[in-house]
């Protein structure tokens, strides 16, 4: 696994890679900046609208109190929406994966192994399907984790562990994709999944380094190709093979 790993990493700065390292991080930028200026504006329009209801019930003796009050919020407001980019970060990572996976996938087996049949791309549709799907779930299990972060450590742990559940799911389920159709792909990640989670600890580790984390679609992909090749390879129960037109 950590030879995989190694191998992504070595390949990330080569040529092909960095064509497309630039696009997925611009659009991963570009996402990341909608999502800040939404947040930021619904912050806005709650907190104008919360000072204006307080005002009008307390009267106007507390129009200066509360100018502070939501002046202080506001710079919370703004910190939190800082710590709610970086938590969205893997669910942006999930929907540039979808996007881009199969030029980082094709790379790797052009590369490391070219004596074996390439695979398929996944149709664009599909992929962006599943990328969404990711994304969406990603989202709601991150919400379901906040409240622990009440709780000294936990909300991280859980926060961990989710990403690196679903990171490892759709990196692998995306790779092997390529080579079966989609029920046997995610009949075949269930096979390995304990392998598979794994594998998405490290991705979850690299999603969590701030600015390199824009690449991990680069790495969490060419990782999970070099992993379906090795699992495939230890017997997997469904065998490999480009799927049928």
């Amino acid at each position: 696994m950590l030879d995989a790993a190694l191998k992504a990493l070595s390949q990330m700065m080569s040529p092909p890679f960095r064509t497309v390292l630039m696009k997925s991080i611009g659009l991963a930028a570009v996402l990341l900046v909608v999502v800040a200026i939404a947040l930021q504006r619904l912050v806005a329009w709650l907190a104008g609208g919360g000072e204006l209801w307080l005002q009008a019930h307390l009267g106007e003796r507390m129009h200066m109190p509360l100018d502070v009050l939501f002046w202080i919020l506001a710079i919370a407001a703004a910190l939190g929406l800082v710590a709610g980019v970086i938590f969205l970060m893997p669910a942006v990572a999930a929907l540039v994966a979808g996007l881009f996976g199969d030029e980082i996938a094709d790379q790797v087996e052009r590369t490391y192994y070219p004596d074996e049949p390439p695979g398929s791309p996944v149709p664009i549709a599909r992929a962006t399907l599943e990328a969404v799907k990711i994304a969406l779930l990603s989202v709601a299990v991150y919400l379901a984790a906040l409240p622990f972060l009440l709780v000294a450590g936990a909300g991280v742990i859980v926060f961990f562990i989710a990403t690196a559940y679903l990171q490892g799911r759709q990196y692998f389920e995306l790779a092997a994709m390529r080579f079966h159709p989609a029920a046997e792909a995610k009949a075949l990640r269930k096979a390995h999944q304990a392998s598979v989670f794994l594998a998405g600890m490290l991705i979850a580790l690299f999603v969590s380094i701030p600015i390199v984390n824009l690449a991990t679609p680069l790495f969490g992909t060419a990782f999970m190709v070099h992993m379906h090749k090795r699992l495939t390879a230890r017997g997997a129960p469904i065998a490999a093979g480009r799927p049928s037109p």
